[in-house]
């Protein structure tokens, strides 16, 4: 095994790619846990951004517009979610695990003809002054705008729900819906806008992994990136800080036992490369089996029904 051959500037940029889409799906379904709902649809929203994006871009030149058409494919998916929770008040997991299975079938579909296919991917924006910083410069100022666009928006995320009015109520709602209800607020209403947001969220990242990771569409390829982002949030203690690290660890391990295979070694990859899911599923089972004690932060609503008459 030849440790020499892995570069650490190459392997902390490949890093940052490779926690971006896990990161963007991740940011948004805490959002939307924050607001009382357990979506497990991540999945099938980040597959069907993925294979419309891929879809648009391949059909227009324009991977920019790929990027623009894919979250609002992920809301619209996410609405349907929102409309069976909210208004006709089905259980939040089981409706979440149908999502997951009609985005991966509809993906499937949609995505037949265009398999094997590559398609434009974003350019690097390379950054003035910083971009040419020996080390650093490569390292982290050598990007696609959506690596950024991605750190952006978990700081928008932040700071929405800790200083902002708008932020207030959603957690208020995701804390106790009855008493934000008897306060006057809208709770199906803020529950709606913030599962479209994780959607558009979850449909960007999926959009990334078909056109910047891996610019070309595979069947699956999301290959469980939405487990992990669920993952996540429950890890973060659902604080936007710790979902970005969460994010970029997972990267990190991913990045990392590739470069570890690529370096000969063979005993053990096995086991790096396996423990992320693993641990996702060990977190699922938690919050299956003890929704309560097993949270930490936890909004006290979370994937509890709410119905103004009851």
């Amino acid at each position: 095994m030849d440790l020499s051959s892995i570069n650490p500037t190459l392997l902390v940029a490949s890093l940052m790619v490779s926690a971006t889409p896990i990161l963007l799906a991740a940011i948004g379904e805490m959002v939307v846990e924050k607001s009382g709902v357990l979506n497990l649809g991540v999945e099938g929203m980040m597959i069907t951004g993925a294979v419309i994006g891929f879809v648009v871009a391949i059909n227009t030149g324009s991977p920019i517009l790929g990027f623009v058409i894919a979250p609002l494919a992920g809301a619209l998916v996410s609405l349907s979610f929102g409309i069976l929770t909210q208004v006709f008040l089905s259980n939040q997991v089981a409706t979440g695990l149908g999502l997951t299975l009609v985005g991966l079938g509809l993906s499937s579909l949609i995505g037949k003809p265009y398999e094997g296919m590559k398609t434009e991917t974003l350019p690097k924006l390379d950054i003035p002054v910083l971009g040419d910083l020996p080390v650093v410069g490569q390292m982290l100022f050598s990007h696609d705008i959506m690596v950024y666009l991605s750190l952006l928006l978990v700081l928008a995320v932040w700071a929405f729900l800790k200083y902002t009015r708008l932020g207030l109520i959603l957690r208020a709602v995701g804390e106790s819906h009855e008493s934000a209800h008897a306060l006057g607020y809208k709770v199906i209403r803020v529950r709606l806008a913030a599962i479209m947001f994780g959607g558009a969220c979850a449909g960007l990242g999926g959009a990334y992994l078909s056109l910047v990771r891996v610019p070309q569409w595979t069947e699956g390829m999301t290959a469980g990136s939405g487990w992990i982002a669920l993952a996540i949030v429950v890890f973060a203690s659902w604080r936007a800080g710790r979902v970005l690290v969460g994010a970029y660890l997972f990267g990190g391990i991913t990045v990392l036992q590739l470069n570890l295979q690529a370096a000969g070694l063979t005993w053990g990859v096995q086991y790096l490369s396996m423990s992320p899911y693993l641990i996702t599923i060990l977190v699922l089972v938690l919050i299956s089996s003890n929704r309560k004690k097993g949270s930490h932060n936890a909004p006290a609503s979370l994937g509890q029904t709410f119905h103004a008459t009851r």
